[in-house]
């Protein structure tokens, strides 16, 4: 199937590891031209150079104002256009209700929330018909998950704001998409099964609730990124996609 991303350019925030550089990665063996961004200068410099010539690195944080414009500007520098964004963030600190400070909530807010807010908000000004934005969220939109209660505050919000813009940009021909990701083997799943005492039983036990019976790979998750994102997609907008292996059993 061609999904139609040859030479499309796209934003992809949060890319140098995990789910985001899967995410990169996949647009760009279809075709795509990616800018991809990190907070490290020489990471973001290592990642875009693996990735190839369809790929630029910007090293910003996406809690800066300043960035939005910046990510759009070297989009259309570098490869002379802007389709689309997909704005990922690295999750904030894991700890229950008892364990979070108000500067730990102050930080997540302003780089998960408001930073994805901004970066949004921007792509709709400068997208024209059959763009794109898209949000990695969480599962816990639907149900929280135990110990990350920052994210369990945060992800659902974005997600209401997301909703919310895909009405407003529908008329215009812009899509608007959210993924939610489960327990998909990247060093902040590993990270998160290392907190507990056993982190193989961790893991087995987690294995066990997902009718696949394991985690997702990290390519699995780049693939359904990359197809929301692409031409291939051009009806679906404000919705929420699983990439969960079943995990989430309602409807």
């Amino acid at each position: 199937m061609d999904l139609g991303l040859k030479d499309r350019v796209y934003v992809v925030t949060g890319a140098t590891r995990g789910l985001g550089h899967a995410a990169a990665r996949e647009l760009v063996a279809d075709g795509a031209k990616v800018v991809i961004t990190g907070r490290d200068e020489k990471r973001v410099a290592e990642k875009a150079a693996e990735l190839g010539p369809g790929a630029a690195g910007v090293a910003v944080d996406n809690a800066d104002p300043e960035a939005p414009a910046r990510l759009i500007a070297a989009a259309r520098e570098r490869f002379g256009g802007f389709d689309g964004i997909l704005v990922s963030v690295g999750g904030p600190p894991p700890g229950f209700v008892a364990d979070t400070t108000d500067e730990q909530w102050q930080a997540a807010f302003e780089s998960v929330f408001l930073g994805a807010v901004r970066v949004a908000r921007a792509a709709a000004e400068e997208l024209e018909a059959g763009g794109v934005i898209g949000f990695v969220l969480s599962g816990s939109v639907h149900e929280p998950i135990p110990g990350l209660t920052i994210s369990n505050g945060l992800r659902p919000g974005l997600a209401g704001f997301a909703k919310s813009l895909s009405d407003e940009l529908g008329p215009r021909g812009i899509r608007v998409v959210g993924l939610l990701p489960a327990r998909i083997d990247t060093d902040r799943v590993r990270e998160l099964d290392g907190l507990s005492a056993d982190p193989e039983a961790t893991r087995a036990a987690n294995e066990s609730r997902i009718p696949l019976r394991r985690y997702g790979r990290p390519e699995e998750f780049g693939r359904t990124a990359a197809f929301l994102l692409s031409p291939a997609a051009s009806y679906l907008t404000g919705v929420m996609v699983p990439v969960d292996g079943g995990m989430r059993h309602g409807f």
